[in-house]
């Protein structure tokens, strides 16, 4: 039975050992780790610089195993969830244990109840406030990406600690190696300083002409003798993620704009006053570097009789009809310009739905680089100016979200407020003291108007803004604020449109778990062939003692019958 054997170990010396090695090598090969995949458009969160200083979102980078909030635990993971579950304190530890964070944004956010807009807000804020370090991206609500974060979330109960109960270690390991995971990646993203880093400022005047001028009164004065009042806003082009904000501001800027165009082409309706438009798309993120720039290159402005600036005049959530805020540097005197304003917006506040409008007194910190509202960059000029306002405090963090709640709210809420800002400071150009509604009829403020405001884009993507101005106002001019080259005041950031591939992968356990199973086969096998001949010995002398023992039985029966 065996007279080939020492031939056939021979064979096992030859190269079958080398078959039976790239056996397991050819099959790991010719399987395909990635299971299934898809592709999302996302947006990487904002980044900008203020004065040197960095904020928001500094890589860009990403090819990491997904992870859910409760089950992430280096840097070698990239955190996928949605934005309401993620608390203020998880994201602190995100940002600075975690590799990258993938956030899906909320499907409606005016379904929400109060106190999850509220969440929204602060999480915005703490999000904003300060540089983070490892690629942060915002996805549309998506199901297929939501589907994703479900199942990259563990099934196990979670305990009051918010960490995941284990039933057994053995368990778990089973769990581990036998789930499926992800693999994300981020393509296109890049965060280079922008070469078209600049802010558009556009200004538009409205004042009578000489042919009016002299129709109400022989001659009159000169339109540059006429008092100025320069109503001032800004247009957000950006807020947490490169997505327009809530823009009442700008929105009731131009129905200022068109209402009072109106009345200053009116012959019998004429006011003394010239009223200068400013708009500059710089906000609160931006330190109101528009404005500062305007100011540098308008050093000659002379009879101003106040700066209205409008910051937050509406609530982007939970906006309801309650009070407006006048903001103010230093309390103005009695008999003032701005104090006359003052009086005359609490008296035509309160014809419309009781609103109540309250001063509101904060000295400029000058140790301060950033401002808190716009009109204390015009009040360091040494010019007369108040900021009107939704919000009583500029730390709000409702104050630059980019979220919105529902559109017809908000609409009715710009149009209110709108309404009262246009009837006082016409009240004030007429010198009129008993209320009295004098934009009505044809002048009357209607929602179109303001839903129609609200969707203009910013100057640098089209010219719709440019348009409006001109419309309406004459002396148009635009400027833009570029950064210094060795000491910029601000600095924006390419790179925030980019492309999520998730890929269904088995995590990297059972690539670990494979590696073992495949190592102890090899080493059985090394071992069967290098020990095959002393088996093969053990074998032929069991075979040949046992050979024996039956012939010596066979012989002693045999013998026993003869």
């Amino acid at each position: 039975m065996f007279e080939d054997a020492e031939n056939f170990a021979d064979i096992f010396r030859g190269g079958l050992p080398y078959l039976l090695i790239a056996l397991p090598v050819i099959l790991i090969c010719s399987a395909n780790p990635v299971l299934a995949s898809s592709e999302f458009s996302v947006q990487r969160m904002s980044q900008f610089d203020v004065n040197g200083v960095s904020y928001g979102c500094r890589a860009s980078a990403l090819s990491l195993e997904a992870k859910s909030l409760y089950t992430w635990s280096t840097g070698r993971h990239c955190v996928v969830a949605k934005l309401q579950d993620i608390s203020i304190e998880q994201f602190r530890e995100i940002r600075q244990k975690a590799g990258g964070l993938v956030i899906l944004l909320p499907k409606n956010v005016s379904a929400m109840t109060f106190e999850e807009k509220e969440h929204l807000n602060l999480l915005e804020q703490s999000m904003l406030s300060q540089a983070n370090s490892i690629p942060i991206y915002f996805s549309p609500y998506n199901e297929e990406l939501e589907r994703v974060i479900s199942d990259v979330t563990r099934t196990s109960s979670i305990n009051n600690d918010g960490k995941a109960q284990r039933s057994s270690a053995a368990a778990e390991l089973f769990a581990s190696i036998s789930a499926n995971g992800y693999q994300v990646i981020v393509s296109g993203a890049s965060h280079t300083a922008s070469k078209n880093s600049k802010i558009p400022i556009i200004q538009g005047e409205l004042a009578a002409t000489s042919k009016i001028l002299k129709q109400v009164e022989n001659g009159g004065e000169a339109n540059s003798k006429l008092p100025l009042i320069i109503i001032a806003a800004h247009l957000n082009t950006f807020g947490l993620y490169n997505e327009y904000p809530l823009n009442a501001d700008a929105a009731v800027l131009l129905t200022l704009a068109d209402v009072f165009s109106k009345l200053h082409n009116t012959p019998n309706a004429v006011p003394k006053y010239r009223l200068l438009f400013l708009l500059t798309e710089s906000g609160t993120l931006l330190n109101f570097q528009g404005v500062k720039k305007w100011l540098d290159e308008n050093v000659q402005l002379q009879n101003v009789d106040f700066v209205l600036c409008l910051d937050t005049i509406t609530q982007a959530l939970n906006a309801e009809a309650g009070s407006l805020y006048m903001h103010v540097s230093k309390p103005p005197k009695e008999g003032t310009a701005m104090n006359e304003f003052f009086k005359l917006l609490k008296i035509n506040a309160a014809q419309y739905e009781n609103i109540t409008v309250d001063g509101v007194h904060k000295k400029i910190n000058l140790a301060d680089q950033l401002v808190a509202w716009e009109h204390e960059r015009f009040s360091m000029k040494r010019l007369p100016a108040f900021t009107i306002s939704a919000l009583k405090s500029p730390k709000e963090p409702i104050r630059s979200t980019i979220f919105k709640d529902s559109e017809e709210r908000i609409i009715e809420q710009t149009r209110l407020h709108a309404k009262i800002i246009a009837e006082s400071l016409a009240h004030y150009i007429y010198g009129i003291q008993e209320p009295s509604e004098i934009f009505a009829d044809k002048l009357q403020i209607h929602h179109k108007m303001i839903k129609f405001y609200m969707q203009l884009k910013s100057a640098l993507h089209n010219n719709d803004l440019k348009n409006a101005f001109e419309k309406y106002l004459k002396n148009v001019k635009i400027m833009y604020d570029k950064p210094d080259t060795r000491d910029p005041d601000f600095m924006l950031y390419d790179g925030q449109e980019a492309r999520l591939n998730v890929y269904h992968v088995k995590p990297a356990v059972f690539d670990l778990f494979l590696t073992i199973i495949i190592c102890a086969y090899l080493a059985s096998v090394y071992f069967f062939i290098q020990y095959f001949p002393a088996m093969y010995d053990t074998v032929c002398k069991l075979t040949k003692a046992q050979t024996q023992v039956t012939q010596s039985n066979s012989n002693n029966t045999k013998s026993k019958l003869n």
